[in-house]
C-alpha cells in the first residue's frame, strides 16, 4: 500500500469527501490547492495543506518530492467556467499538466492518476459509449480535459504507474457542495423554489454518486500494476435523461418533505445538446467496480441537508457556485 498521496484540487466538492476518506485510511495526505473556496478540511496530524497554483511548476515539483502517488483533481471544473477567461482554463486545465507528469516522475512518484471527464464524448448516440469512442468535445473544457489524456501516455513506464479514469458528472452532498451540477441543481430548485425547470430534457447524462467517486479514487490507489497501467475507464453507471433526472428529483424531495406542495417540472428549449450513453462495464470486469450508491441516495443526501439548515442562501452565496466565486475572486 502507498503511505503518502498527494492530492491535486483537494479542497474542491470531491477533494472534501476524499481527502477525510484517505485520512481515514491511514494515509498522510498532502493536498495541493488554490482555496478559492476555502478550507474546511479536518485537522489531522497526517494531513498537509498547502495553498498553491497547479500552474506553478517549481512550486509543485517541490512538494511532490516524498510521496508515493498523485490523484490529480485540480482543474477549472465544467463547461460554463470558460465565461470566465479561456485562457485562465487553458493555462490550468491544459498547458501545466505535461510539466506536471514530468515533474512528478522525477520526483520518483509511482503512480499517477489523472481525472479526465466523461464529457470528453460531446455528442453520440452510441447505445453505449465505451472508452475507446471517439471524443467529439463541444466545449473547450472537454477539449483540453481529452488532450491531457495522451500526454500522460508519454511518460509511463514500469516503475510509473498512469492511469485515466473519465467520470460522469458527480452528485450528492459534501462539506463543500457544488450546487452548479445538474442533479444538484435540480435538487435545490426543487426544494427551494418548488419547481424544477428542465431545459430540453431528451439529453442523456451519466451521474455519480460523490462517495462512489471517492471509492474509485482509493481503488486507484490500491489496484494492481498491471491492471490499471495505461488503461482508461469510464465511471458512469447511472445514465438517465435530464427529464428522467427531473422526475426522480421529484418524487425524492416529496418523500423527503412529505406533507408540502407536489413539486412542479416546467420543461423549456436548450441549446445545449450534450447527450452520451456512457458504458462502465469494463471496470467493473477489470477491477470489480460497481458504485454502491444511486442518484436517489444523492437526492437525499441533499435534500436532507437543505432541511436540517447545512447549505444556507443556496441561490445567493456564490460560494456554492464555481463560475461565481471565482469571477467575484477576479481569478487570473
Amino acid at each position: 500500500m502507498f503511505e503518502r498521496v498527494f492530492v491535486t484540487g483537494g479542497a474542491g466538492y470531491v477533494g472534501h469527501v476524499l481527502t477525510p476518506r484517505l485520512l481515514s485510511r491511514g494515509y498522510k495526505v498532502t493536498v495541493y490547492d488554490a482555496l478559492y473556496f476555502g478550507c474546511r478540511l479536518p485537522n489531522h496530524p497526517n494531513l498537509n495543506v498547502i495553498r498553491g497554483d497547479i500552474r506553478d511548476t517549481a512550486k509543485l515539483a517541490a512538494a511532490f518530492q516524498g510521496h508515493d502517488a498523485i490523484l490529480h483533481l485540480a482543474c477549472i471544473s465544467n463547461d460554463a467556467s470558460f465565461e470566465l477567461n479561456e485562457n485562465l482554463s487553458k493555462t490550468i486545465n491544459y498547458d501545466c499538466f505535461e510539466p506536471m507528469v514530468l515533474a512528478a516522475k522525477n520526483a520518483g512518484v509511482q503512480r499517477f492518476v489523472y481525472c479526465s471527464s466523461s464529457s470528453v464524448y460531446g455528442v453520440s448516440d452510441s447505445p453505449n459509449v465505451t472508452e475507446d469512442h471517439p471524443l467529439v468535445p463541444l466545449t473547450l473544457y472537454n477539449r483540453y480535459k481529452g488532450m491531457c489524456e495522451p500526454l500522460l501516455w508519454k511518460y509511463n513506464s514500469d516503475d510509473f504507474t498512469s492511469v485515466v479514469i473519465r467520470p460522469a458528472t458527480v452528485c450528492g452532498h459534501s462539506p463543500r457542495t457544488r450546487l452548479d451540477l445538474s442533479v444538484n441543481i435540480l435538487t435545490n430548485h426543487a426544494v427551494n423554489k418548488g419547481t424544477i425547470t428542465v431545459f430540453g430534457g431528451s439529453q442523456m447524462r451519466p451521474n455519480l454518486h460523490v462517495e462512489d467517486m471517492v471509492d474509485a479514487y482509493e481503488l486507484m490507489l490500491t489496484a494492481p500494476h498491471d491492471k490499471i497501467h495505461r488503461e482508461t475507464f469510464n465511471i458512469g453507471f447511472q445514465n438517465h435523461s435530464i427529464a428522467n433526472i427531473a422526475l426522480m428529483v421529484k418524487r425524492v424531495v416529496e418523500e423527503e418533505f412529505a406533507g408540502g406542495a407536489p413539486i412542479k417540472i416546467v420543461t423549456t428549449p436548450s441549446d445545449d445538446n450534450r447527450s452520451y450513453h456512457v458504458n462502465s462495464d469494463k471496470i467493473h470486469r477489470v477491477l470489480g467496480f460497481r458504485p454502491k450508491r444511486t442518484i436517489d441516495d444523492a437526492v437525499r443526501d441533499l435534500a436532507r441537508a437543505f432541511r436540517n439548515h447545512l447549505l444556507p442562501n443556496s441561490f445567493e452565496d456564490d460560494w456554492y457556485y464555481n463560475v461565481r466565486t471565482m469571477k467575484k475572486l477576479g481569478a487570473t
